[in-house]
């Protein structure tokens, strides 16, 4: 009885939590699955809600459309990921060395987490306005040309400013969690290393890199499932225009979804995306893992 008396109050406390995991999370997914099944539509139509089976999902995979975002969010994760890493680690690195103005430099880096996606979506796309847009400013006085780029207007460089973007915008994020990971590997390890003579490369090679493996694997899946999970600046900065050059998977499922009113088969792609990170995630881990 006093053991119960302990536990009772601690799942109490956990209620909370639990009830609204339940209400913004697990009860909507479960009815995207149930959506995904049907023709619902966001808007009442004369013609009721029915159950359409797998139609939704056979139509996900014949249309280039939806293609066309896996293409865009696959090239924007394989650039944006490995960048906004490298980057981040650098930049903790020299957070965690003892050099002057650190504290100074570390205020300035960590301001974009503090700004909105939204906000600076909305300020970046003042900047790459044409042509009067500070980029094309800096574009004319470093190539020395008079002809301006359409940055969002342009398939060839819209998606390329959107990573620019989010690269900008996100890494401070990973490199708080790499410059914890550094704090954590003991210093006695690189006085040793510095009194065998091990040059700063080897150093890193030997003790940092490896001393960061879970940080690592850590900072793979959050970056990867973020790359994936793209929407607010595309949506923002060009809704996927133009021409498709920057839809996403996400942007799909929101236009289909809100634009077209077709809830039921964007419930469809969300149960689709759902099951591909998570596979994504489990197999990344584990390869990171044998590694």
């Amino acid at each position: 009885m006093k053991k119960l008396r302990h536990i009772v109050p601690e799942y109490a406390m956990l209620l909370p939590a639990l009830l609204l995991l339940a209400a913004f999370v697990i009860i909507p997914f479960i009815c995207s699955i149930a959506f995904s099944f049907t023709n619902e539509r966001l808007m009442p139509r004369p013609i009721p809600t029915a159950w359409i089976g797998l139609a939704n999902y056979q139509r996900i995979f014949t249309d280039p459309e939806f293609w066309q975002a896996v293409k865009n969010t696959l090239h924007f994760a394989l650039i944006v990921i490995p960048l906004q890493l490298s980057l981040s680690l650098g930049a903790a690195m020299l957070l965690n060395s003892k050099l002057r103005g650190m504290t100074l430099f570390r205020s300035i880096i960590i301001m974009p987490l503090l700004i909105p996606m939204t906000v600076i979506a909305a300020i970046w796309s003042v900047m790459l306005q044409t042509p009067d847009g500070l980029f094309n400013g800096l574009w004319a006085g470093l190539s020395g040309s008079t002809q301006v780029k359409d940055w969002l207007g342009d398939p060839r460089y819209a998606l390329y400013a959107i990573i620019a973007l989010s690269i900008w915008a996100s890494f401070p994020f990973q490199m708080l969690i790499y410059l914890a990971g550094l704090q954590e590997i003991p210093k006695t390890l690189y006085e040793v290393a510095a009194i065998d003579g091990f040059s700063r490369w080897q150093q890193f090679r030997y003790i940092t890199f490896p001393g960061l493996r879970n940080t690592h694997i850590f900072a793979v899946i959050i970056t990867t499932i973020g790359a994936f999970s793209l929407f607010t600046q595309v949506n923002i900065l060009t809704a996927g225009g133009p021409n498709g050059a920057t839809s996403t998977i996400i942007q799909y499922m929101f236009s289909n979804g809100f634009s077209s009113q077709r809830i039921g088969f964007a419930s469809a792609v969300s149960v689709v995306f759902f099951c591909a990170v998570v596979m994504l995630g489990l197999a990344q881990k584990k390869l990171m893992s044998e590694k």
